[in-house]
């Protein structure tokens, strides 16, 4: 893959045989962004799970105490009372069995995260080969299967995110923006490693994190130690 003069000059500032700590990793990552776009900065974790078995999974979700930078757009399932309730809490759309044809038929994925009340699962469940391979799907390990619907949206606006392992046993997430402040993705990243750290699977022998790295959008992975996360 070629990659462009800024890439270069930015992959140059970065020592690649070293193991750096989490705020000189940030403070890199900064330093060498120079897209003309506020770049998302994300975190990428090879693990040491095979995420084929089931009780090596690992899923969840967390509050990014500064949020992601991102506005995100919520869709609902629900109906009567909790329709009216996601409503009023900010929800984006809203609707039950009638939006399934315009998700099927028509592709509209204007919305970035589905929740759904657990009574709607079967109406939602038919979406399943549309939204699943988009990582849409509500699940109740991320919070967005719930009856609390104005609290899942509320932490989702704040800044909600999931976690899980990707085919090759990868977590790739994001902690915000190049614009955040150093000390504002610092605290983003304790508590993503905080919440992935213990989602550690009981099954799991041997090394649960064996790489971690940091990268923004456009630019170079910094590689972090992993030796405190366990």
């Amino acid at each position: 893959m070629k990659h462009g003069k800024h890439y270069k000059e930015a992959a140059a500032a970065i020592d690649r045989m070293k193991l750096y700590e989490s705020n000189e990793a940030i403070a890199l990552v900064k330093q060498v962004a120079k897209a003309k776009f506020d770049e998302t900065v994300e975190v990428h974790i090879r693990t040491g799970c095979d995420g084929r078995h089931a009780d090596q999974q690992v899923r969840g979700a967390v509050v990014l105490p500064n949020g992601t930078g991102k506005t995100v757009r919520v869709l609902v399932f629900a109906r009567g009372a909790k329709a009216d309730e996601a409503t009023a809490a900010g929800a984006d759309f809203v609707g039950a069995e009638e939006l399934i044809p315009k998700i099927q038929n028509e592709g509209w994925f204007d919305y970035d995260v589905v929740v759904a009340t657990p009574d709607m699962m079967s109406v939602v469940g038919r979406l399943g080969r549309v939204l699943g391979p988009k990582g849409l799907m509500p699940n109740p390990k991320s919070g967005t299967v719930t009856m609390d619907v104005a609290g899942a949206i509320a932490d989702i606006k704040a800044g909600k995110v999931e976690y899980r392992l990707d085919k090759t046993n990868i977590i790739h997430c994001p902690i915000g923006k190049v614009s955040f402040t150093e000390e504002a993705l610092e605290q983003n990243f304790d508590a993503l490693m905080g919440a992935i750290t213990k989602a550690r699977p009981a099954a799991l022998k041997g090394t649960y994190l064996r790489s971690i790295s940091l990268s923004s959008t456009m630019g170079p992975g910094v590689k972090i130690n992993p030796i405190k996360f366990g």
